[in-house]
């Protein structure tokens, strides 16, 4: 091993310890509670949506190291996308965390790091805690709502 795995460690232990995103946003235009009851992860999460383009993401809780570097990855990754972008990028990583297909490095970035939380199945809901969240919150925002 080494390599490649240890590099993928140092990125999730730096997103884990720094984490992107986290805070709250004063005039979310929509805002979701998701926890994961199997390890106890909790997040909110709150996104600020204007002309149909993702402007903030941010989020809080807590939760374990994969739980909160994920979360962390998604919300680098996601402002600046169209809310059809963040939903294409949300099931490109469901599907890579299911083993469904490889990862397109060039849209995850750092979230590629996670890929190897696939091999460990009671991880992987970890993993997609906050990307759910993300799901969620956008279809509550696309069915004109705010949670």
């Amino acid at each position: 091993m080494g390599g490649l795995d240890d590099l993928y460690k140092e990125i999730i232990l730096d997103h884990y310890r720094s984490p992107r995103g986290e805070g709250e946003i004063a005039e979310a235009t929509v805002s979701v509670d998701q926890n994961n009851p199997m390890c106890g992860d909790e997040i909110h999460l709150a996104l600020k949506i204007e002309d149909d383009r993702l402007v903030e993401v941010a989020h809080t809780g807590h939760g374990c190291s994969i739980s909160r570097a994920s979360a962390s990855m998604m919300s680098e990754l996601t402002p600046g996308t169209t809310v059809d972008e963040a939903l294409d990028l949300v099931e490109h990583f469901r599907l890579v965390m299911h083993s469904e297909t490889d990862p397109d490095g060039e849209r995850l970035k750092d979230a590629v790091a996670l890929e190897g939380v696939q091999k460990f199945p009671a991880r992987i809901k970890c993993a997609l805690l906050g990307w759910m969240a993300l799901k969620d919150a956008l279809q509550t925002h696309r069915d004109g709502g705010q949670q």
